[in-house]
């Protein structure tokens, strides 16, 4: 009689570079559509990113195109995306393991920036190298003098770059960085969405020019309408009440301070001496204690503590990037130019320690804007153009009711909502839609009934001018019959001064004139 043996389970580990290759579709790379469409965001965001926080104005040349022996067959198929950058250029020693290494990066600070994993732009390099088997070629100068040329693979098991070849040129006079790669894609059916990322990047961010090449050889130039560029943020500590056990537990191992006194005031945001004393004494602390000196349990309870403490002060907006009224009208004018605009940038506020800010806009009217609501979600400077009804904003846009503010469904009325925070609450790695988080949730409301209560206004102004408008054309048709004919009745030679009782010009003439 033969037994049945159980199978004994087998455990292994996989790198991050061997996760994402099996779940892309995680990172929005689900198929060849999305995949070209997210390549091209992750790739643009990169390149302004880098300029911004160098302070220079972007320009931005955005190449895909067929490979040869590929141009007869259809989609999906090989495409070659570039992407070149006037930036800061890369330090060489960073270039290998910034495209060839899973959560590396110049993204892990506490300050605002588009992307948040540092992972977006290796998935694409990722996704090319597991669709066509090529390298990603770099190019990047960061004084204008020596350019840094590499061929690069990455090895998936490992998580690491493979350099395939290196070498110098000279720049020319040119910093920046150039990625050039290859990958699948179904062009035909991603192109509308490409098109619509840049047209709503080129709203967001008016301070650049966006070059756009298409695999038709169409280009198509999204040129600067301010030199105006949004403050570049400064990093930041933690705050109070975003920090949990682990957090605290790791700031407390790389501390230098003595005391918890000084550990709390140098490690922490807007924390200063007078209130970690008071936070101590009000929960029991020895001021004295050494940090490093504490239990497990004891650093849970500090945690717990620091959540608990209501008289913290709110995180500034430092380490934040609004964008501000100028240049939001800047970008909005040049894409919709609509006949009313109205903006709320809302004060900063918080959510779980960490700060954010909204920004939201509304366009009315004119030639660009639909019949309908339309709604232009950002976030971090980055559209949103996937799974509009599970976002926050057109959940608070829904429960509103819009009839209060005279608005029919029949309105041309765009909705312009930016979202910028350390820590944007995403629902999925693709970053394609907000999570409702209660206090943003009452910021984007706010907004929205600011920006709606502006052109309630707006509309009574234009309806009561419209009525008077009426009203003078009628007394414009009907005074001059009823002149000439009080004058006949009368006898007299000379009409009567009738013209100012109009109120605006008739015949060319001025109403002082008559």
């Amino acid at each position: 009689m033969t037994k049945n043996k159980e199978k004994e389970a087998i455990f292994k580990e996989i790198s991050p570079s061997e996760f994402f290759y099996r779940n892309r579709e995680l990172a929005g790379f689900t198929n060849p559509v999305r995949a070209l469409y997210s390549a091209v965001r992750e790739l643009v965001e990169n390149s302004l990113d880098a300029c911004e926080l160098a302070g220079i104005l972007p320009d931005i040349y955005l190449k895909i195109g067929l490979l040869d022996g590929y141009k007869d067959k259809p989609d999906p198929r090989p495409y070659l995306l570039k992407i070149v950058d006037n930036g800061p250029g890369i330090d060489p020693k960073f270039v290998p393991n910034s495209f060839g290494k899973i959560f590396y990066g110049s993204k892990y600070l506490l300050k605002q920036s588009r992307g948040m994993f540092g992972m977006g732009g290796k998935m694409a390099i990722l996704y090319g190298q597991i669709t066509t088997n090529r390298p990603v070629k770099v190019y990047t100068s960061t004084d204008g003098k020596i350019a840094y040329n590499y061929q690069i693979m990455i090895d998936i098991k490992e998580n690491k770059p493979v350099i395939l070849e290196k070498s110098t040129s000279d720049a020319q006079g040119k910093r920046g960085t150039s990625v050039e790669l290859c990958l699948e894609g179904d062009y035909q059916r991603a192109y509308p969405k490409i098109k619509e990322y840049l047209t709503q990047t080129s709203l967001v961010s008016p301070y650049a020019n966006i070059f756009f090449v298409d695999a038709e050889d169409r280009v198509t130039v999204y040129e600067r309408s301010t030199n105006l560029m949004p403050k570049s943020p400064t990093e930041t500590k933690p705050h109070p009440y975003g920090v949990d056990f682990e957090t605290l537990r790791r700031l407390v191992k790389e501390s230098s301070q003595e005391n918890l006194m000084n550990f709390l005031s140098k490690n922490f945001h807007r924390v200063g001496s007078r209130i970690a004393k008071k936070f101590l004494e009000k929960y029991n602390f020895d001021p004295k204690r050494d940090p490093k000196k504490l239990s497990d349990e004891e650093i849970l309870g500090l945690s717990k503590a620091l959540h608990s403490y209501g008289e913290f002060l709110q995180p500034d907006a430092s380490c934040l990037s609004p964008l501000g009224e100028e240049i939001l009208k800047a970008g909005i004018q040049r894409n919709l130019n609509p006949e009313f605009l109205a903006i709320a940038i809302r004060e900063p506020s918080a959510y779980l320690g960490f700060p954010f800010v909204v920004e939201v806009a509304l366009a009315y009217g004119g030639e660009k804007i639909p019949k309908g609501i339309s709604l232009y979600r950002f976030a971090n400077k980055i559209p949103l153009l996937y799974d509009e009804s599970s976002d926050v904003s057109w959940k608070v846009i829904k429960e509103l009711d819009l009839s209060r503010y005279n608005v029919r469904p029949d309105m041309a009325l765009a909705f312009i909502v930016h979202i910028c925070s350390i820590k944007v609450p995403y629902k999925t790695l693709g970053k394609e839609f907000i999570a409702d988080i209660p206090e943003i949730e009452r910021e984007i409301r706010n907004g929205i009934r600011d920006v709606l209560r502006k052109l309630n206004q707006y509309l009574s102004r234009k309806r009561f001018m419209e009525k008077t408008k009426r009203k003078a054309n009628i007394y414009a048709k009907y005074l001059p019959l009823i002149a000439k004919f009080s004058t006949e009745l009368a006898q007299k030679k000379k009409l009567p001064r009738y013209k100012k009782l109009i109120g605006w010009r008739v015949d060319g003439d001025n109403e002082g004139k008559n």
